[in-house]
């Protein structure tokens, strides 16, 4: 055998040496390799974990508020009194303005600056009358007040010379609930015509509203005219007015009288019923009402006008004129008289005033 020839490989003898090294190589080579997988598989696993947990955090604190939010709504009152509509809307300091601006007009009207304030146009206050009567009139009763025209009421230079005389007759309305719509339109037109209306711009003329209605009547007239008796009267009466003008002088000087039909009656607590009063409650457990005049006819003296007109923002009135009127003159030094003579539903001879 040649010594230069290469070594002879028996089958089944151990790899030459050359090739045990490269394969321990190759494996030192993977070790190194997986090393930085290890760390990646590893942060991968954080990273997955604080997902995780920030998802849960966040759904518990949804099911939390989601809670409260119902808790809340739950307590919430349903409707909110207006003490609380105020505070929401931050108006309380404007409130007190509101209601120290009102004492301020009050002062200035019984002070007497706002005196021409509310004088309508053709009015003349200049001379003293003997008395401003109001015949209470609605939209849908001009029949009435023509048949009332064409009886016991002067029209025209009838209506002008009476005023000579110290008397001054006007229906007494107030302004639809639609503003300028048809029914304030024919009132205007009627007016014009006949010029007999004081038309009361601030009210809204409905049958629940005939409290507010006296106090604005009241206010309105003493503003307007100055004279010793102011009278409300129904629309549903005639009148003796040469009568009336009798009675009103036998009074002459009298400037503390609350006259009228005097009564006073149970006070009805049963809703639906006539009559019913919603502050029933506040008559006592007789539920009766105080004594007061009955709302056909009534007459007041320049004195309890003037109180009725200054502090008119903070009168109190129920659910009918008569007994609004009543409890304002319980208040004050008032002279009650019980006048038969305007008893008008009564049989006397000599009353000054009959139903219609």
């Amino acid at each position: 055998m040649d010594n230069n020839s290469p070594p002879y490989h028996k089958e089944g003898s151990p790899l030459p040496t050359t090739i045990s090294k490269t394969e321990k190589q190759r494996s030192r080579s993977s070790s190194r390799s997986s090393v930085p997988s290890i760390f990646f598989a590893f942060f991968s696993c954080l990273a997955w974990l604080y997902i995780a947990g920030r998802l849960w955090q966040d759904a518990e604190n949804r099911k939390v508020l989601s809670h409260l939010l119902m808790k809340n709504s739950a307590e919430r009152p349903k409707v909110l009194t207006v003490e609380e509509k105020l505070m929401v809307l931050g108006c309380k300091d404007l409130e007190r303005r509101i209601v120290e601006s009102e004492m301020e007009i009050s002062l200035a009207k019984s002070q007497g600056f706002l005196k021409d304030q509310l004088k309508q146009p053709g009015f003349s206050s200049s001379k003293k009358l003997l008395a401003v009567i109001g015949v209470y009139t609605g939209f849908g009763s001009r029949l009435n007040r023509k048949v009332f025209r064409g009886s016991w009421m002067p029209t025209g230079d009838s209506l002008k010379k009476l005023e000579e005389r110290g008397i001054v007759i006007r229906f007494v309305i107030g302004r639809s609930p639609n503003r300028g719509d048809s029914l304030d339109r024919n009132i205007d037109e009627e007016n014009r015509t006949t010029k007999d209306f004081l038309i009361l711009d601030n009210h809204e003329e409905a049958d629940e509203e005939s409290s507010k209605k006296a106090k604005f009547f009241f206010s309105t007239a003493v503003q307007n005219w100055d004279a010793e008796f102011y009278i409300k009267v129904d629309n549903n009466i005639g009148l003796d007015l040469e009568g009336l003008i009798e009675l009103l002088e036998s009074r002459h000087g009298q400037d503390s009288v609350y006259i009228g039909c005097m009564k006073s009656g149970e006070v009805v607590s049963e809703v639906g019923k006539p009559w019913y009063e919603p502050d029933w409650w506040k008559f006592g457990d007789e539920k009766s009402y105080f004594r007061h005049a009955s709302g056909s006819l009534l007459i007041i003296s320049k004195r309890f006008a003037q109180y009725i007109n200054i502090n008119s923002a903070s009168l109190k009135t129920y659910a009918h004129e008569d007994t609004s009127i009543g409890s304002w003159m319980m208040g004050i030094q008032a002279t009650y008289i019980d006048e038969n003579r305007v008893c008008c539903s009564g049989s006397q001879q000599d009353k000054v005033c009959s139903l219609a």
